[in-house]
């Protein structure tokens, strides 16, 4: 099989497809890598984005390769930090990513940095919280359990459940920490605020070192300029023009 669109001489192919997510597909490549094939669906209800949501709300046209645009400037950002992700390279023609192997932790976790009261957050705390109310760089971890509402867990409880030890825990959060300063910093250069951001991490292979995996997009963002809410596509416009 080949991918829509694939450029001629491309050195990206599909292979085997082994798991259909609500924002990418996932195949496995020969060479022992794999692809990630980025949709043009986003997660949010009612037809409106939300980064946080465990459903596809919305189709938005171009998504796909704006989302990996993003991911691509992002990953490398972060790979020259010196911190490890599963990167390999992308084909933006083609809405295609080829990363390392990688394993989840458990059934998979969520972690997001928080810099202002939004989204989530703001619909369990709002008791204690106004919308936009800055936080100092609060990092939550989720459970990955469409069933269950992907619920927040804590370090002590990750630990319990088998899922982490407290030093990969903690390795996960100073990690979330420095990962969101590159990316908050790099949209300040274009007069964008980052509210909340979501990542995942897993352990790569060969060797199981705790890496950034799955992509840094608008999909998994929340940004503002000048209080008013920046769309993804718009977002992939204004960081790569």
């Amino acid at each position: 099989m080949r991918l829509k669109n694939r450029k001629r001489g491309s050195a990206i192919e599909k292979g085997k497809l082994i798991y259909t997510g609500k924002t990418k597909d996932v195949y496995e490549l020969p060479d022992g890598n794999y692809l990630l094939k980025f949709k043009d669906d986003a997660t949010g209800e009612n037809g409106v984005f939300d980064p946080g949501s465990n459903a596809v709300g919305l189709t938005i046209d171009g998504a796909g390769r704006a989302g990996l645009r993003l991911t691509q400037m992002f990953f490398e950002a972060v790979g020259a930090a010196g911190i490890p992700t599963h990167y390999v390279s992308a084909d933006i023609g083609a809405a295609a990513m080829v990363v390392k192997p990688a394993a989840v932790f458990g059934k998979g976790l969520e972690v997001i940095c928080r810099y202002r009261a939004a989204g989530s957050f703001l619909r369990r705390y709002g008791a204690y919280v106004a919308e936009g109310v800055p936080l100092d760089a609060f990092v939550e971890v989720t459970i990955k359990d469409d069933g269950r509402g992907d619920p927040p867990i804590s370090g002590d409880a990750l630990e319990m459940l088998g899922i982490l030890s407290k030093g990969e825990y903690e390795t996960l959060n100073d990690m979330t920490k420095k990962i969101g300063s590159i990316i908050k910093e790099k949209l300040a250069e274009k007069g964008l605020e980052l509210y909340d951001i979501k990542f995942e991490f897993g352990r790569v292979k060969p060797g199981n070192e705790i890496a950034l995996i799955d992509e840094i997009s608008g999909g998994n963002m929340r940004a503002y300029k000048g209080g008013v809410y920046i769309e993804p596509l718009q977002l992939e416009k204004l960081m790569l023009t």
